[in-house]
Order: structure tokens, then C-alpha cells, then sequence
């Protein structure tokens, strides 16, 4: 072969490489899984990183059990907190590139985006979203759980993925911001409805046919929707069917952490291990970021702005105290009163975060001042 065609050949090699690169398809990805936890016992999570396994997927299981296991990495902690602690120093080191777990507490602002076998037609739907909380206005959350949606989708291989509302509190003024979002450039492809008066407000009939590839509706009605999808020919207590309840998705993430429930069977915990290569071989993160930057550039923030209602009152300037290192949760305290309640113990000179549990709001607080702080948010009538 010529010096030339040589050359020509190496460039060509090198160009395919860039290219698997730019797309993440061909990239190789291991995921963590913590087992911890479950309702249904450390041996089920540990059937589910065997059967990711035989589907060609690198599984490190961090839990007190070691099994041996072709594509199986046991990694021993003592407890739930050791298990996450492991999990973020996995996934800071880039020894992992996904983890999968059943309890995070993600930050306002982000929210997971799960993934569902519909049962009237076997289709997949992605449901935006299930846990965590966008917005503490409800309709920026709706219109911010469609981008994560429409980003998820994207990273899972639909190019142009299909957008329905479900019919609830908020669904119309949401579809009026995206509409003009989408007048000002960035695409959106809505669903029609099944149901006779068609349009992009989803019934519950298209919940059950998969009638969109993506279902919008508040993380707390999703959560519901993934469960009952997840168990609804097992009584309930063991989520069989799906993909779990997603990435957690938004602009203060920078890693691809999945949640599954404390009810989530094997099957369901397979799923997401799936769900979390797929992301990862679709190069999610840049997708995050790049359909983030469309959106903004279609004027996302001010149309956001004006949909949102007019405070009368103005809040008082309060100055943070110093930042502390937060690993305790305070819930109780209302969603729509959360910044607030951070607000109202920074005045009293206490360091707070706000977060989002699994089982809702949360109040984050050091150690040390726990005690105190619950006291100052019950006699502030946050909390009871």
C-alpha cells in the first residue's frame, strides 16, 4: 500500500474515532450500583447487576456481599451511608460513569426523567418527571421537566421525541410557553392526543396507549404513574416492569445518577442499569448542556419570567452565613415554603440548603446545629 493511501487510511481511522467520541455510542461504560436498602433484600439487587451482566454491561455492586461474577465487581461497605460515599468517589474518579440508587438527595432545580413499558401497545414512554422538583412555581417546573424530557429521549437514540401534557393543574398555560419557546426556535414536536378533540393535553387514555414518547406532568404525579406502571399486575409491593424512575436531570448536575425504589424487583433494576448505559453511550451530558444553551437562546429565562405571577411583597435582603458542609435532612417544611424556611434560619445565623428527598422536600443542615435548627423552624411554624 502507497505512503498516501496509508495516511489516507490512519486519517479515516482517527475520523471515526472523533466521531464515536462526538456521538458516545462506541463509549465503554461501567455502572455503580448501590444495594442497600431494599425492600426485597441485597440478593435482588445483586440478580439484577447479574442479569445487566449477560447484556453486556459492566456492573460494580457496592454492598456487605461478594459474589463472583463474569462482568460483576463487588465492592464492600458497611452501611448505606459508606454505600453512597463510595458511589460519589466511583463517579468523581471516572471509575464509574453511571450509578444507579435507590435514595439521592438532589438539589431544586433537578429532577428525574424514568422511563416506562406503557400496557396498552408495549410501547416505551419516558416520564417527565418522577422524583425531585424543577421549580417551586409549577409551571416553570412543567416547562423545565419537558426540556429534561426531550433531553433524555435524545440521549436514548429518538431524534425528534414527541411531547404530551398531561390534563393537569397547569398543563394549558405550560403549553402556551411552549409553543412560544418553540416559535422562537427551539423544536418541539407535540403529540396528538388519541381521544377525539385531539391536541397536546394527554388523557388518560394516552397515558395507557404511549400515545407521546414523553409524558409531562409534577415529579409527585409521576412518581404515582411510575409505580403503577412499574407493579400494577403485582399487587404493588414489587416493581417488575420498566426502567425505573431515571436521571436525575438539570443544570446543577454533572453526573448521571439514577433512582430506583426500595420496591424496585430485579427486572425493574436491570432496567435502569440499561437506561444509565444508554444514557452514557449517548453522550448525555453534552446533550444536556447543548439543548440547555437552544433553550436559553430561544429566550427560555424571560419567557419563564413572565409566567411566572407578581410577588406583592418584596423579601428583606438576608445574608448568607458561612457555608458548612450539610449532610442532615429536616423534612416536613411545604414545598412552596422550602427557600423560605433556609431564609428564615440563615436570619437566626444558621447555614441551610434546601434539597429534595425521595420522599419530598428537605431542609439541609450540619450535624452540629440539627437540633437547633428544628427547633427555630417549629417555633417558626415550618415544621411540626
Amino acid at each position: 500500500m502507497a505512503e498516501k493511501e496509508i495516511n489516507q487510511t490512519i486519517a479515516e481511522v482517527f475520523q471515526q474515532m472523533a466521531n464515536t467520541l462526538e456521538t458516545g455510542r462506541g463509549i465503554s461504560s461501567s455502572i455503580a450500583l448501590t444495594a442497600l436498602g431494599s425492600e426485597h433484600g441485597e440478593a435482588e439487587l445483586y440478580q439484577a447487576a447479574r442479569m445487566a451482566a449477560d447484556r453486556g454491561i459492566s456492573v460494580k455492586v457496592i454492598g456487605t456481599q461478594s459474589i463472583d461474577y463474569p462482568g460483576v465487581e463487588s465492592i464492600l461497605v458497611s452501611d448505606e451511608e459508606a454505600s453512597h460515599q463510595k458511589l460519589e468517589g466511583l463517579l468523581e474518579t471516572g471509575k464509574a460513569q453511571a450509578g444507579v440508587t435507590m435514595h439521592y438527595p438532589f438539589p431544586i432545580g433537578v429532577s428525574t426523567v424514568g422511563r416506562v413499558i406503557t400496557p396498552a401497545k408495549g410501547k416505551p414512554m419516558y416520564l417527565a418527571t418522577t422524583t425531585g422538583t424543577s421549580a417551586l412555581n409549577r409551571v416553570e417546573a412543567l416547562v423545565r421537566n419537558t426540556l429534561y424530557g426531550i433531553m433524555t429521549a435524545k440521549a436514548c437514540g429518538i431524534k425528534k421525541p414527541t411531547v404530551g401534557l398531561l390534563n393537569i393543574d397547569g398543563a394549558r398555560q405550560t403549553e402556551i410557553v411552549l409553543k412560544r419557546l418553540a416559535e422562537n426556535g427551539y423544536p418541539i414536536h407535540f403529540a396528538e392526543s388519541n381521544r377525539s378533540d385531539g391536541g397536546a393535553v394527554m388523557r388518560g387514555n394516552d397515558a395507557l396507549a404511549g400515545t407521546c414518547d414523553i409524558l409531562v406532568m409534577d415529579s409527585l404525579t409521576g412518581n404515582i404513574l411510575q409505580k403503577v406502571f412499574s407493579s400494577y399486575h403485582t399487587g404493588g409491593n414489587y416493581e417488575s416492569l420498566g426502567f425505573g424512575y431515571g436521571p436525575g436531570v438539570g443544570e446543577a448536575m454533572d453526573q448521571i445518577i439514577m433512582i430506583v425504589s426500595r420496591a424496585s424487583g430485579a427486572p425493574v433494576i436491570c432496567g435502569a442499569i440499561e437506561f444509565a448505559d444508554e444514557l452514557v453511550r449517548g453522550n448525555f451530558k453534552k446533550i444536556v448542556k447543548d439543548e440547555m444553551a437552544k433553550a436559553k437562546q430561544a429566550s427560555l429565562e424571560t419567557l419563564l419570567k413572565e409566567a411566572q405571577p407578581q410577588k406583592e411583597v418584596v423579601q428583606e435582603e438576608i445574608a448568607q452565613p458561612d457555608k458548612e458542609i450539610v449532610t442532615e435532612e429536616i423534612h416536613g417544611v411545604e414545598i412552596l415554603d422550602l427557600e423560605d424556611a433556609v431564609r428564615h434560619l440563615w436570619k437566626q445565623n444558621v447555614y441551610a440548603e434546601s434539597g429534595m428527598g425521595c420522599t419530598g422536600p428537605v431542609v439541609m443542615i450540619s450535624e452540629k446545629n440539627t437540633a437547633k435548627a428544628k427547633e427555630i423552624l417549629s417555633k417558626a411554624g415550618y415544621i411540626g
